[in-house]
């Protein structure tokens, strides 16, 4: 079949149903398949024999470190891109290519200073994570040869985010399956055949991250992308930066505090149940990750729709997209609750053979994904702020239910509940239904005064 690389979509005539599907449809392969890059990973490394459920708590206590590396990214790209589309419905591929390019040097900049931060204090970070002296010496393995590619998985999610924010889904797609299916291709080769452990899965990791960023920057500065990155675009200039990361903050904050909450959880359940406790905290949390990314996926579908014609200010397809974006996020999210109560096991078994810390495991992710129902609006709700660029509001939410409701949650629980580990798992579902709410109640009061605001300018 051939490729076609020429602008796939029309983001301001085509059919709103149609743009979502062939948008949303790569989008959401494109997140599932970049969430292996962790799961496989974890899966591989959960089944090595002997020290298998060892060496998977000491990756996972790694994942917060993974998290705010890959929240930086977000940071510059999420922050980017959406700008960068409501410049485009402007018809201002002129201005559009200025934020790409500063967001690019940006990216750069930002690997070398975390590369260097993350192996100097990777240790203390560890532990304060949630590694005990039984996995210490597995998550640090781990991390050493991780941070090295730093640069690379910067490249691979922020510019991706600029292709995706052009209609270019199958070229954004395929920037993640190239570097997915080489690491399912060597982790077993590394980890099992080399027997390099925990290590040859983090050389697995990174040498499938630069294999996408090459082929990032590749289409980006070739004939068949929209917007070029372009050598003179990448001497930062505040006023074009500084917007781009004011947007960023909310899909940052989302991405960075995530570490927080393992730290918060970790430190929690190790107090009241061990290392058993965090090793099913890893296990949930991964699951929580490989199943939000489709909702992520559908709002990046429908977020250069969204924005082009906030741009253009076609109040219509702005409505359209929106109400059709949320309607998909919430069919998906009632599904997905549906599975994780009724069929737990089949997310445990894949993380874990262990018989203890499967049983465990199982009856924390009814609890931990009990409001997950609720999660398609949230989501839904909350990207939109962002392709509307409205920064504020959608940042003061990302804080809210992380920050200000779930990490109280984690350390009052335990103190009026009798089962201490299982009130920690509690926390979760009920930050997520109080953030629901206000989210919702926000965005219609907020949606109302942009429509007004676009109907004004027409």
């Amino acid at each position: 079949m051939k490729l076609t690389m020429s602008k796939e979509v029309d983001l301001g005539r085509e059919p709103v149903r149609h743009l979502l599907f062939i948008l949303a449809v790569p989008a959401i392969t494109s997140q599932l398949v970049n969430a292996l890059y962790n799961m496989v990973d974890r899966m591989y490394i959960g089944h090595i024999p002997e020290i298998g459920a060892s060496a998977l708590t000491g990756v996972g206590v790694c994942f917060p470190l993974i998290m705010i590396i890959s929240a930086f990214a977000y940071l510059l790209g999420m922050g980017g891109a959406p700008r960068a589309s409501i410049l485009m419905g402007k018809q201002d591929n002129t201005g559009a290519e200025k934020i790409m390019g500063n967001c690019f040097f940006a990216l750069i900049i930002v690997s070398i200073i975390l590369t260097v931060l993350v192996l100097i204090f990777k240790r203390p970070l560890l532990m304060l994570f949630g590694a005990s002296e039984n996995t210490i010496g597995y998550a640090e393995s781990y991390m050493s040869i991780y941070a090295i590619g730093t640069i690379f998985v910067q490249l691979t999610l922020g510019l991706n985010s600029f292709i995706s924010a052009q209609g270019f889904s199958k070229i954004s797609m395929f920037t993640v399956i190239i570097g997915a299916v080489t690491n399912i291709i060597l982790d077993p080769i590394f980890i099992f055949g080399f027997h390099m452990g925990v290590q040859g899965a983090a050389l697995a990791t990174i040498l499938s991250q630069a294999l996408s960023a090459v082929w990032a920057i590749w289409f980006l500065t070739g004939k068949s992308t929209t917007l070029k990155l372009r050598k003179e675009n990448m001497k930062i200039v505040p006023k074009v930066l500084f917007p781009c990361i004011g947007l960023g903050v909310a899909p940052f904050v989302m991405q960075a505090t995530e570490s927080v909450l393992v730290l918060c959880f970790n430190s929690s359940l190790l107090k009241y149940g061990g290392d058993l406790a965090v090793g099913a905290m890893t296990i949930l949390s991964s699951v929580m990750q490989f199943a939000m990314l489709p909702l992520q996926g559908l709002t990046q579908g429908g977020q250069p729709i969204i924005s082009y014609n906030y741009g253009a200010n076609n109040t219509s397809r702005v409505k359209q997209a929106f109400k059709l974006q949320t309607i998909s996020c919430f069919a998906y999210s009632t599904v997905l609750w549906l599975l994780v109560e009724f069929f737990p096991s089949i997310f445990i078994a894949i993380f874990t053979n262990d018989p203890q810390l499967a049983s465990l495991a199982k009856w924390a992710i009814r609890i931990y994904m009990a409001s997950v129902l609720l999660m398609g609006l949230q989501i839904s709700c909350q990207q939109t702020f962002i392709a509307f660029g409205n920064s504020k509001v959608s940042a003061f939410l990302a804080i809210f239910r992380k920050i200000l409701v779930l990490i109280p949650l984690i350390y009052l629980l335990p103190v009026l509940i009798k089962d201490n580990v299982q009130a920690v798992f509690l926390a979760e579902p009920i930050a997520d239904f109080i953030a629901v709410l206000t989210t919702v109640t926000l965005f219609f009061i907020q949606f109302k005064k942009l429509i007004k605001i676009m109907n004004s300018r027409n």
